[in-house]
């Protein structure tokens, strides 16, 4: 068993509760990364780059651990959408996504300080929105506000109302965590879960 120490490189609260299922244990720290895609970036690897300098940014401070980066980019229509960060921005999203279908890619990052060894793999998941009113949508950003989840939903919360169809590679990716890709790597890092 590995006895390095586990770190995940994110003040997210629904990433943290996502890491504590694999009861583990494991501090938090922030990346302080700017998400900003780069100008002619693709979502996919915006999210492949992002999971990687949040899990560098703090391995200068845990020069001995394994630090997980993660993060999520949603794609519509060819279209990067990103935290909204206020209202006015997550009924823009919600009105664009409303009757069609969104990938959300969810890149997570597995980074042994000590050796500089980085594994990267993406989950790929789809949601197709119902074609919500204005009033739906309006009451469901007063009542959960997530601001802060590309996408503008929360598929844990009370964003699963939205939705009429959801698939892809890890249920859990969608909330902003791959756990079934973060599990196999910790193996590869000789980390047992059992």
């Amino acid at each position: 068993m590995n006895s390095q120490l586990l770190v995940l490189a994110s003040t997210s609260i629904y990433r943290c509760e996502l890491l504590k299922r694999l009861q583990l244990p494991f501090e938090t720290a922030t990346p302080d990364v700017d998400e900003t895609a780069l100008p002619g970036e693709l979502a996919r690897a915006t999210s492949v780059r992002l999971a990687q300098e949040k899990a560098r940014a703090v391995a200068a401070k845990y020069p001995d651990a394994l630090i997980i980066g993660s993060d999520q980019v949603a794609l519509l229509e060819g279209r990067q959408l990103g935290k909204p960060l206020n209202h006015d921005n997550a009924v823009k999203q919600l009105r664009a996504m409303r009757g069609k279908t969104t990938c959300f890619y969810t890149a997570v990052a597995l980074l042994n300080s000590k050796t500089g060894n980085i594994q990267t793999e993406v989950a790929e998941n789809y949601v197709t929105l119902r074609d919500l009113s204005d009033a739906e949508i309006e009451g469901y950003l007063l009542r959960e506000q997530p601001y802060h989840c590309a996408g503008s939903a929360k598929s844990e919360g009370l964003g699963i109302a939205l939705m009429s169809k959801m698939s892809g590679d890890d249920p859990n990716a969608l909330i902003g965590l791959p756990l079934i890709l973060l599990s196999e790597m910790l193996r590869r890092e000789n980390v047992h879960l059992f």
